[in-house]
This record gives C-alpha cells, structure tokens and sequence, in this order.
C-alpha cells in the first residue's frame, strides 16, 4: 500500500523548507494568490534538495483574499491565466535543472472546478497545452478528475488529512462547523481511513466511499510540523510507503 503525501509552498509559511523533508510532492504557488517570481525559485530549489515532486498551484487572480473568492470568468481568460502561472513555473524549474510533475489548482479555483465540469474542462485543456505528461491533482471523485481522463492527462486523487466532508465527497467549506479538523488524532484516523479502507465518515455521520492517492498536508498551521511528523509515523505503523510514484 502506498500513498503521495503533498503540501502547498511560496504562501509565505515560515516551515516551507523544514516540512519538505516529511511530504512527496510540492504544490507552488504562481504568483496569483501568493508568492512571487523570487518565492518560486526559492521554493523548486529546495524542493530539488529534498528529491519532492515540483507541482504548480495556479489560483485565480485573487491576492486580497488568498484566491479563495469564487469568480465567473471566460473560459478563455481561464486558460489563458492558468497556461501562464504553469508555463512560468516550468520555466523557473527548468533553470535548475528539473521537471515540472504535477497541477494542484489552489482554493476556490480547485473548489469550483471539483464540481463545474465547464470549469474544469478548461483547468485540463490549459495543463494539456503547456505538457500533456503533467498530472493533474484533484478532489477525490471530482469534476477535475473526470476532466483530466477526457482529455487523456494522468491524474492523482487527492483527499484531505484535516478536512470535513459532506455526503456528497465535497469538502465542508470553510466558513461552516467542521469544515477544520483541529484534532490530531482525528485527523490521523481519518486519513488512515481514507488510504486503507477507501472511506470517510461524513459530518453529517454517512460514510462516504473515495479513491485517496495522494493526501494534502497543510503546513501553515501551528502544528503542523509535528503534525506531519506523526502523520509519516502512522504510515510507517501501518506499513503505508509514501511515494510519489
């Protein structure tokens, strides 16, 4: 059994580089909703030097609220902005020598594509453009994962370690009860859950079926540190490989 573990960097945590020695895959922010040309060089360098996976974490054009605005954009403007933040990343990448392996869209653009099949048919279009041997990182179940095999790009599930669900696979938002599980060894249960058993227990207590390969850590947390620590510790106890292949 075997599981990618992932983490969002360049969003101005000061834990970016002690963090990477605990995941798999990086998720980069393009400038869009944090980071800058500077903070994503800096970031792919010291993913090089921990041999973690270098993805790019593109967002609506959303810096005042960390893109976690919902936006009604053209498609065309979509892919256009999504073309340019992986397109950049891949560039900077490529000046040290390494690949670009994976999309993560970030926050409401990830949000919205997970349900919108219109939305994210253009994400998919925009990752096949820049290089169809990208993997595309969604929501377990999602919109954006059954964009991503239409249109013939390898994809990755992802579920979420110290996230609610709904009934229906969505996450909780995060401006409702439950939709942060502050509880390390709830949020450890539940991730072993996830990655053994194909299953997650609801917030509303209905146990909810999802195909988990890769799990996002979130590392701007106060613990999270310690949190990641533990998590590797239970994949280790269960005999869980954390690999981003």
């Amino acid at each position: 059994m075997k599981i990618d573990l992932n983490a969002d960097l360049g969003e101005g945590s000061t834990s970016d580089r002690q963090l990477l020695q605990w995941v798999t895959s990086a998720n980069i922010a393009c400038g869009f909703h944090a980071g800058d040309a500077q903070t994503m060089l800096q970031s792919i360098r010291w993913a090089k030097e921990f041999g973690v996976a270098i993805g790019a974490h593109p967002s609506f054009p959303d810096r005042e609220n960390f893109g976690r605005t919902a936006m009604r954009l053209p498609a065309e403007t979509v892919f256009a902005q999504v073309v340019y933040q992986v397109g950049a990343l891949k560039a900077l990448a490529a000046t040290e020598g390494c690949r670009l392996a994976h999309v993560k869209p970030h926050g409401m653009l990830y949000n919205q594509a997970a349900r919108e099949p219109l939305l994210a048919d253009v994400i998919a279009r925009a990752i096949k453009a820049v290089d169809p041997a990208l993997i595309l990182l969604g929501l377990a179940g999602s919109e954006l994962i059954r964009a991503g095999h239409y249109h013939g790009l390898s994809t990755r599930q992802e579920a979420f370690a110290d996230r609610g669900y709904q009934n229906d696979g969505s996450l909780v938002p995060r401006d409702r009860p439950g939709a942060l599980i502050e509880n390390e060894t709830m949020a450890i249960e539940q991730t072993l859950s996830m990655v053994q058993q194909g299953k997650v227990r609801s917030v509303q207590g209905e146990w909810i079926t999802l195909h988990a390969e890769s799990i996002c850590l979130h590392g701007d947390g106060a613990h999270a540190l310690i949190f990641a620590q533990h998590l590797r510790n239970a994949f280790d106890k269960n005999g869980i490989t954390v690999t981003d292949q």
